[in-house]
């Protein structure tokens, strides 16, 4: 079930327990001594930032499939994500420099934080805030790229999980699979939260896994086949044919998505029911072109139904983790209570110069 570790950090006295939260979920994915001490070192300098440079913050982590698709069943990596609304970062050259830190912290910085990790991505704007993400995976996870390899596909998803009232389980789960030059990223949200409702979300991922090659439609007629003993849940796909450059939708439940179209955003729209419970008779399948500009967002209804996400969302061109934390960081209110747990998962092109 998908384990979910939200941390505060109001003061130094929290660092430790994001430390702790990094090590238990290094045990759940399966590192190692070396890459578990990785993910510890990363987790504490970024709670460590959060204290002395924007007073609070909050650290997610989260263990997460890797952010390129592999075919079969994924590798699995320790996410780390520091979200603060506090001054932002005015030099972020100066702050990636490999070595630079502040006076009083363990002397790794930012900067040796993104080398040690496997993926590490930074996003501040001044008096706004900042979100740095990084991720450590098992060694043998690292991607190589070239002919043949995950990034051969040219796109890249990530996502963020946050728990209702810092539940230990969040009853949304996002996951993705690749079967040849297709990649199917899909977000379930288990109808209400806590243990059921994570129980329902987990059973979607774990169909997924067997749906790799199946249109949208089918999968959805698989999940809800799958979900008969949860509570069921609310579930959007959404899969890519790079070989094409179409993106076919389909949704059951209030699961939103939101796909870049040049400089608007267009919403592909959902059928009503619940998965596992109640299925329409037919299920609308959307297809759409995907070009290198294209962005797709899928978020829960722990955001609000009618959010639009802003111009510059996801550029310059960021690691989809990061845009998916940027999204639950501006596009939730302190005037909306959240009632629900919340997820993004976001897909991606990679940049030409990344690829």
């Amino acid at each position: 079930m998908p384990r979910v570790w939200d941390v505060p950090v109001q003061d130094p006295t929290r660092v430790r327990d994001v430390r702790v939260a990094a090590e238990e979920a290094a045990a759940l994915a399966g590192l190692d001594g070396q890459r578990t001490a990785t993910a510890s070192l990363v987790a504490t300098e970024l709670a460590t930032n959060l204290v002395r440079h924007a007073q609070a913050g909050q650290v997610l982590i989260d263990v997460v499939d890797p952010p390129v698709p592999r075919e079969g069943r994924p590798g699995r990596a320790v996410q780390i994500s520091a979200i603060d609304h506090g001054p932002g970062i005015a030099d972020v050259t100066g702050a990636l420099r490999d070595g630079f830190s502040s006076a009083g912290s363990l002397g790794a910085g930012l900067g040796t934080c993104r080398r040690l990790a496997d993926d590490f991505g930074l996003h501040s704007v001044p008096g706004r805030g900042t979100v740095a993400l990084a991720r450590v995976g098992a060694a043998a996870d690292h991607p190589e790229g070239g002919d043949g390899s995950p990034r051969s596909l040219g796109v890249h998803a990530g996502g963020v999980n946050v728990p209702f009232a810092g539940a230990d389980h969040s009853g949304d789960a996002w996951a993705w699979v690749r079967s040849g030059d297709r990649a199917t990223l899909m977000l379930a949200d288990g109808l209400g939260h806590g243990i059921e409702a994570a129980r329902a979300s987990s059973a979607a991922v774990e169909e997924l896994r067997h749906c790799a090659g199946l249109p949208p439609a089918e999968t959805l007629r698989k999940l809800h086949t799958a979900l008969g003993g949860t509570r069921g849940a609310a579930v959007a796909v959404a899969q890519l044919d790079t070989w094409t450059g179409r993106l076919r939708f389909a949704g059951i439940g209030n699961v939103s998505a939101r796909l870049r179209e040049g400089d608007r955003w267009r919403s592909l729209l959902s059928r009503p029911g619940i998965v596992g419970v109640h299925r329409p008779h037919t299920v609308r399948e959307d297809e759409v072109p995907w070009s290198p500009d294209s962005l797709l967002i899928l978020h829960t209804d722990g955001l609000p139904g009618r959010w639009t996400p802003p111009p510059d969302t996801g550029q310059p061109p960021a690691d989809p983790a990061v845009t998916a934390a940027v999204t639950v960081r501006d596009a939730g209110s302190p005037a909306r209570p959240v009632r629900d747990d919340t997820a993004v998962a976001v897909l991606a092109p990679i940049p030409a110069e990344h690829s």
